[in-house]
């Protein structure tokens, strides 16, 4: 399966109940956070239902590489040993978003939805 890259655009306020739990159960619990998962069925539909507040695509090995040396946040568990974090948080991008900003989907200019290939030029912009 390949590893799909989903980084958080629009932040808390006004968001539903039910869209915000979907987005605590992705890793996603504040703006600019990314997470990298496995392409499935309940991921891509769970990304479905919250696509106006996020963007996604398939990441590549450089990208995931740089992602995990520059972000890559460790903590300790209960007994005190070592564990490696899910999420990412990420700075916001240089040059921004988008020329149609953070509202608008990414094929019309915007920054929402699926970005294909390109999310790998937004992450190496958000480091």
């Amino acid at each position: 399966m390949e590893k799909i890259a989903v980084i958080r655009i629009a932040g808390q306020i006004r968001i539903r109940k039910d869209m915000l739990h979907t987005l605590q159960v992705l890793g996603l619990s504040r703006k600019n956070a990314c997470v990298i998962l496995q392409r499935d069925i309940s991921v891509m539909g769970m990304i479905q239902k919250v696509k106006d507040m996020v963007t996604w695509g398939p990441l590549d090995g450089e990208t995931e590489k740089l992602l995990i040396e520059k972000r890559q946040k460790k903590g300790l568990d209960r007994q005190g040993k070592e564990i490696i974090k899910k999420g990412y948080n990420l700075h916001p991008p240089r040059k921004g978003y988008g020329r149609k900003g953070t509202k608008r989907a990414f094929v019309e200019g915007g920054a929402l939805g699926d970005r294909g290939e390109a999310v790998n030029d937004l992450i190496r912009r958000m480091l």
